[in-house]
């Protein structure tokens, strides 16, 4: 154990320095698809502890990440309040915290499909409000976002522009490493939330709601709280998006994004942290890639060209749709129950024992004694 804790610190340590150096090496298109995937993976964890963990569905997981992102332009822009931005950046965390406890007594009362309707009210309604409240929201074209400035250090582009090494740190430079602080605490708060009482307790909830009722789990509480705690991740999601984005458009948060959100987690793998991590990932980056590299795809046309072919976002969905049939068919617990598998193999080939040569095996002291003949 003590050996295996070591490569896991190895290894751990080895991503993130890697991580950390990738600013001085990748170009601002790299970087700028590594910050939206930092954004998915923390909206994404906080949708599995809710579906994969507590058992709960949702569908309306875009809702919460809008009031995160207009709740950080407004509060921090004009017009608004003016607060500081990382005064904003909090409050906006809570403001999706307390819309989440809004409907938290109908998510602590409602399960499985039902509450995946209730919650599908919640993004139809949060569009027509965003495109209906022009002081706050900007209307159909949305607002620019406030740029984030702490101690001072701001993380735009500034004039004169930064340089470190030798490579100038724009935006995108300077967001990495706040995305990376970010996920980092979403990924540490996650597990130890999953892996202590409280997430052995909505694990019970999820397996039997009688059971954990038994046990002293406070059903209709622990939901509720899981519905809050998932809202606030996924509106530190909905900041991080606006700061990457730098304009918030009320299109964007759709019903397609929260479909976009179960896809993750169900590729990933349902409650799992590192899974819902790499659902997001493939998830975010697929479109961008494809739409990069659209005039080099067979049957993918090119952004804005009208010659009949399917475009690069909707031939992104086909294809991670189609990832999740497979996932589904082959793998339902998603590609980190494939990696757990694979590793747990791999560990039992290294602690089984080669076969030895029959010819120079030694022979047991049980077959080197001499058989006795039997009596005539």
């Amino acid at each position: 154990m003590s050996d295996f804790l070591r490569r896991y610190r190895a290894w751990t340590v080895l991503l993130v320095v890697l991580l950390c150096a990738l600013p001085f090496y990748l170009d601002a298109f790299w970087l700028r698809i590594g910050l939206f995937s930092m954004a998915a993976a923390v909206g994404a964890v906080g949708l599995g502890l809710l579906a994969g963990t507590a058992g709960q569905l949702s569908l309306g997981h875009a809702f919460f990440l809008a009031v995160g992102a207009y709740g950080y332009v407004w509060l921090a822009g004009e017009p608004g309040p003016g607060l500081p931005p990382a005064v904003a950046v909090v409050l906006a965390v809570l403001l999706a915290g307390a819309a989440g406890g809004l409907f938290s007594p109908v998510a602590g009362r409602v399960r499985g499909i039902y509450l995946g309707v209730a919650t599908l009210a919640l993004v139809f309604l949060g569009h027509h409000v965003l495109l209906t409240a022009d002081s706050i929201t900007g209307g159909f074209n949305g607002r620019s976002v406030p740029p984030l400035e702490l101690g001072g250090f701001s993380f735009t582009a500034s004039d004169p522009e930064m340089t470190l090494l030798g490579v100038p740190f724009g935006a995108e430079e300077r967001l990495w490493y706040l995305g990376l602080a970010l996920f980092a605490l979403t990924w540490f708060t996650a597990r130890g939330l999953r892996l202590g009482r409280p997430g052995r307790a909505l694990v019970a909830l999820r397996d039997s709601e009688t059971a954990a009722a038994v046990m002293g789990v406070h059903v209709a509480r622990y939901r509720s709280a899981a519905f809050v705690l998932s809202s606030m991740y996924a509106g530190l999601a909905g900041v991080m998006l606006a700061l990457a984005f730098r304009r918030v458009v009320p299109d964007y948060f759709s019903l397609a994004l929260s479909v976009d959100y179960l896809a993750m987690i169900v590729i990933g793998g349902l409650g799992s942290v590192a899974g819902a991590t790499a659902g997001a990932v493939f998830v975010t980056a697929l479109p961008l890639l494809m739409t990069r590299y659209a005039d080099q795809l067979p049957l993918v046309a090119a952004p804005g060209t009208t010659d009949g072919a399917v475009g690069p976002t909707e031939a992104a969905r086909y294809l991670y749709g189609a990832a999740i049939v497979l996932i589904l068919l082959f793998a339902p617990d998603g590609l980190h129950g494939l990696v757990r598998r694979a590793r747990a193999r791999i560990q039992r080939r290294r602690a089984t024992p080669k076969d030895a040569d029959p010819a120079t095996e030694t022979p047991s002291p049980a077959s080197a004694v001499r058989a006795k003949e039997p009596t005539p």
